[in-house]
């Protein structure tokens, strides 16, 4: 037996080894390897489930929108990089108020009228500013030109505009009215439109006189339907210069039934190009060879705010002139008013000059003197004649001593 034993251990050694081999398996780096293999057959099945749970709602609106489009994959995620920061979210756009703008009709009837059918035509005209004439009419109206009539409505020289004022898609019809009375004239500007049957119709007025403006003096229509209308604070008449005015560009647009002004000047303020002479005056008459001599001395101050370039005194008609100032007076002004004005050099706003004249007058007795006025005005450089802004203290009065 003792030499059977060694064998038989090396054999039994033997199995034990490959049965034990055969039953623990092929030891823990194989596990590693079988452990890898499974987590990523696990996550390849939770992505494609991420992602059939992600594409479900897309395909699945698509469906109920009959949309055929093929959904776009979503966009893979490397972990590895570093996380980008989020656009920020769009501005939000400003929402616009529903427009008020009446919707444009295709069966509103043309209201392009020219001039010659507008003084064809009756119309009715809106109301004309306070105590006119009553042949300044406005019911039934057949237009004149300002050409060959006076006192009733006239049409005004100044251009017909047209432009769709009301937003119905047809134009419309602008022009200048005016009633004179004298040397002036009321105006207003008025929008013509046609009715269904073809007749002229007023749409309404813009702007007249009175309304903050004593005179119309342009008018333009746009092709956005604004009516730019040229207004002036003064109506030239008479001997008013026509320089004297200060203008304006008023606009004014159709709305809510009436026509309502939108951009410009509201109103008037003081004309810049005028100052405030104020005008005092002493005297002396005394007995001289041949009558009595008169020595008038005026002061003249210019209370501002406009530098007056020259001045000029009015009411010299008193005798021969006999010194003092009169040597500085324009030459020309005086030939051409035989000595009864004076321009002078002017004033500057702020301060005072001193002028005197001396005359040489008739000695008349109580019963034949008369009182005497005498004036003072603001001259330009142009020697233009401008508006006082106080004129009430523009004129003194010399007692009745001639």
């Amino acid at each position: 037996m003792s030499d059977l034993e060694p064998r038989l251990r090396e054999r039994f050694t033997a199995y034990r080894t490959d049965v034990t081999t055969r039953v623990v398996g092929p030891g823990p780096d194989q596990a590693r390897r079988t452990l890898r293999r499974r987590r990523r057959t696990t996550a390849v099945a939770v992505a494609a489930a991420a992602v059939v749970l992600a594409l479900a709602p897309v395909v699945a609106n698509a469906a109920l929108n009959g949309d055929r489009t093929p959904p776009v994959p979503a966009e893979s995620v490397d972990p590895t990089s570093p996380p980008t920061t989020a656009p920020p979210p769009p501005t939000p756009s400003v929402s616009q108020s529903p427009s008020s703008t009446p919707t444009a009709d295709p069966d509103a009837p043309d209201g392009r009228i020219s001039r010659s059918q507008l003084l064809a035509a009756r119309l009715d005209l809106p109301a004309w500013p306070p105590a006119l004439p009553s042949t300044c009419t406005t019911s039934n109206v057949r237009l004149a030109t300002s050409a060959n009539k006076n006192f009733v409505p006239l049409l005004s020289d100044l251009e017909v505009g047209h432009a769709d004022l009301d937003g119905d898609g047809a134009e419309e019809t602008v022009a200048v009215v005016s009633c004179r009375y004298g040397e002036a004239s009321a105006k207003q500007v008025v929008a013509f439109d046609r009715d269904d049957d073809g007749r002229i119709v007023t749409l309404g007025r813009v702007v007249r006189t009175t309304d903050g403006v004593e005179d119309i003096r342009g008018l333009e229509v746009t092709a956005a339907g604004a009516v730019q209308v040229r207004v002036a604070d003064l109506q030239p008449c008479c001997d008013t210069p026509s320089y004297w005015p200060q203008e304006q560009l008023r606009t004014y647009r159709f709305k809510g039934g009436r026509f309502t002004q939108t951009d410009g000047p509201t109103k008037f303020g003081k004309d810049p190009r005028l100052t405030d002479l104020r005008l005092t005056m002493t005297h002396t008459l005394v007995d001289a060879p041949g009558g009595r001599k008169l020595t008038t001395v005026f002061t003249v101050k210019n209370a501002g705010p406009v530098d007056a370039a020259q001045v000029e005194l009015r009411g010299f008609n008193l005798g021969e002139p006999a010194g003092g100032d009169w040597s500085r007076c324009d030459p020309k002004v005086a030939a051409a008013n035989d000595n009864n004005s004076c321009l002078l050099p002017g004033v500057p706003a702020g301060e005072s000059r001193r002028y005197t004249f001396v005359h040489l007058v008739p000695d008349r007795s109580g019963a034949d003197a008369m009182t005497r006025g005498f004036y003072v005005e603001h001259f330009d450089a142009q020697d233009r004649r401008w508006r006082d802004l106080a004129d009430e203290d523009n004129q003194v009065q010399l007692p009745g001593v001639l």
